[in-house]
């Protein structure tokens, strides 16, 4: 392998890597010989952590609602120290969403959106930064979304949180990046998960959506690794505050 994408014996977390685009960031982690801690709200996450650990170095899993500003304090601990106190890489994957028109949209909803997608992701960056200033080094990937540019329909609460992201991610690389800590974000088009359901198969809205997308396809975590790995290795050393889409072309179109 090329130095500038080994990132062999690294120790990452990645949140919401229990499914989906999450664990399919973590799988291209831990493929890549990195020692992975997973926090996920998920029943499922020690059984996930347990499986992938089968192929490769120690996964380590956490259960806690992140929306829950205690038990999130209480997840970075727990698996900084399992981690031996060193992070080199976190994701920032967790995200809810809820789905009514903007006139009917209730509070609760929006508070519960807003604390997951952004405040813990906020609060993550910050206890993470900490940990990576001191060590003169590490790599922060925020997940944004195409909501990060755009306003969808009957998002309201996702896409402020979204846009959120992005400011947010070059915010935390401004003040950062001559400190040796490098904070991007990824933006994924439209991927067939479980946060999309709603819309794959959707007579209404699906063939508006792939009408945009060049690629003529939703997007697979899959798609996902290959730029995972790229900002979270020496390769985008130079690279500081980035939204990258992830996109099929949508954004071209």
């Amino acid at each position: 392998m090329h130095p500038l994408f080994d990132i062999s014996n690294k120790k990452a977390i990645v949140t919401g890597a229990a499914a989906g685009l999450g664990k399919a960031m973590a799988e291209a982690l831990h493929e890549s010989n990195v020692e992975v801690a997973i926090i996920d709200s998920s029943p499922q996450t020690a059984a996930v952590a347990a499986q992938m650990e089968q192929t490769g170095p120690r996964v380590h899993a956490v259960q806690a609602d992140l929306s829950k500003r205690d038990q999130l304090k209480g997840a970075f601990d727990d698996v900084l120290e399992k981690l031996g106190g060193r992070l080199d890489i976190l994701i920032n994957d967790a995200g809810a969403m809820k789905r009514h028109k903007c006139e009917e949209f209730p509070i609760e909803d929006w508070d519960l959106v807003l604390e997951v997608n952004l405040t813990a992701v906020f609060q993550l960056c910050q206890f993470a930064g900490r940990v990576m200033l001191k060590q003169g080094c590490g790599k922060i990937i925020n997940v944004a979304s195409m909501l990060s540019f755009s306003g969808g329909l009957t998002v309201p609460a996702y896409a402020a949180s979204k846009g959120g992201v992005a400011q947010l991610t070059k915010a935390l690389a401004n003040e950062w990046a001559a400190r040796g800590v490098n904070v991007n974000a990824i933006a994924p088009g439209f991927m067939a998960t479980a946060l999309t359901a709603a819309l794959v198969g959707n007579p209404n809205r699906e063939p508006d959506i792939l009408s945009r997308v060049p690629a003529g396809r939703w997007g697979t975590p899959v798609d996902i690794k290959g730029s995972i790995l790229y900002l979270a290795a020496p390769a985008s050393d130079f690279i500081h505050g980035i939204v990258l889409p992830i996109d099929g072309g949508y954004l071209a179109r």
